[in-house]
């Protein structure tokens, strides 16, 4: 990790420790007593979840909890604000890998504050998750514990996000490796929630044989069991959450893919990974070869989506690795897409309203 990214995600624990001090709140843990109250009384979704409380790191930085009624947990949130926040703003969900970003996250490992600090949209990233998929798992982990990250990031967060922080109801979501698959779950759990979608290096087919030891390695690796997250290899919940299988439903959806292959790319310099030495080496060790891999997962979509006509950006790299500036790329280069179809939908929303106002004022004819 660069010198900028250590002294950032620092200040961003020390936020976060001092917050969850003042709380009470050990940040991801199960609470034993009723959370906090919200800073923002109307901002409570449907089964009581809300922001703890709101803590500017930045006057457009925000380090944030926010209690999950289905984890009965608190999550931690980085936020970053929309240019103008008294005008409604999308919102851009980025997700994190494997890790669930407390080794490396959008925050410390890109220059996104740089990117969007006069972007009209609301940038949010939730911390924690590491081996979870981000789904719902059918029983508790011994180790991961209690896991219903699909209701929080798709029935919890997303009403309270819009309530707290000006958000007009459009939405994208975006993630890389392991959220990468996740993205497309999510999507065809919420039809409707996600005007822009982002896979980036993600093996998105997960039931066969290749995909259920791909998700065995990634949830192992973070010291889970994924037979408490679909079952036993011949569960039907495999295959009903294999975004490969049920691709048609995506039909619709602004969709971005993108994948390396693994070889040495532009990026893989050093000064690609920020002057950071053991993050260059790892990337060229470890990274090429999983890079690979999910080149081939990717080639894989992109011939099933094809046999659907379902249209979709394809960005397939030349080259390079599993690692973060490739990935910082991919988020730039498909934001405009995003943007446009959150805007689309932003506008025919708008415009269905106007339609209706118009009706009610002219009354019934005949």
């Amino acid at each position: 990790m660069s010198n900028r990214a250590t002294r950032r995600r620092c200040r961003v624990l020390l936020t976060t420790v001092l917050l969850a001090a003042a709380l009470g709140v050990e940040p991801g843990a199960a609470l034993a007593d009723p959370p906090p109250p919200s800073p923002f009384p109307d901002a409570v979704s449907a089964n009581g979840s809300h922001l703890i409380d709101v803590r500017h790191e930045t006057p457009k930085l925000v380090q944030a909890h926010a209690y999950s009624a289905s984890m009965n947990r608190s999550i931690d949130l980085l936020v970053l604000r929309a240019a103008d926040e008294s005008k409604p703003a999308p919102t851009m969900y980025l997700l994190n890998g494997a890790n669930g970003g407390t080794e490396g996250n959008w925050l410390d490992e890109t220059d996104l504050v740089d990117f969007f600090k006069d972007k009209q949209v609301n940038v949010v990233i939730p911390i924690g998750g590491g081996g979870s998929y981000f789904t719902d798992w059918q029983r508790d982990d011994p180790l991961l514990g209690k896991l219903r990250w699909r209701t929080f990031l798709t029935e919890e967060l997303p009403p309270v996000v819009d309530k707290a922080f000006n958000g007009n109801g459009t939405n994208s979501i975006a993630g890389l490796s392991m959220s990468g698959t996740s993205v497309f779950q999510l999507a065809l759990a919420k039809p409707g929630l996600y005007q822009g979608l982002g896979s980036y290096s993600g093996c998105v087919r997960t039931s066969d044989e290749q995909g259920q030891a791909m998700v065995n390695a990634v949830v192992a690796r973070q010291f889970g069991n994924a037979s408490n997250m679909w079952g036993a290899p011949n569960d039907p919940a495999w295959a009903a959450n294999d975004p490969y299988l049920h691709a048609d439903e995506l039909r619709g959806t602004s969709i971005y893919v993108s994948a390396g292959t693994g070889a040495p790319g532009p990026l893989d310099t050093l000064e690609g990974a920020r002057g950071d030495v053991a993050h260059l080496a790892y990337s060229l060790l470890f990274g090429a070869p999983l890079e690979a891999v999910m080149r081939m997962c990717t080639d894989q979509l992109k011939t099933r989506f094809d046999d659907l006509a379902i249209p979709a950006t394809f960005d397939l790299r030349p080259s390079g690795t599993h690692s973060w500036a490739y990935w910082e790329q991919d988020l730039y280069n498909s934001w405009p897409q995003f943007e446009k179809a959150m805007a689309a939908k932003a506008a025919e929303v708008s415009g269905a309203a106007g339609d209706s106002d118009k009706d009610s004022e002219e009354g019934p004819t005949g």
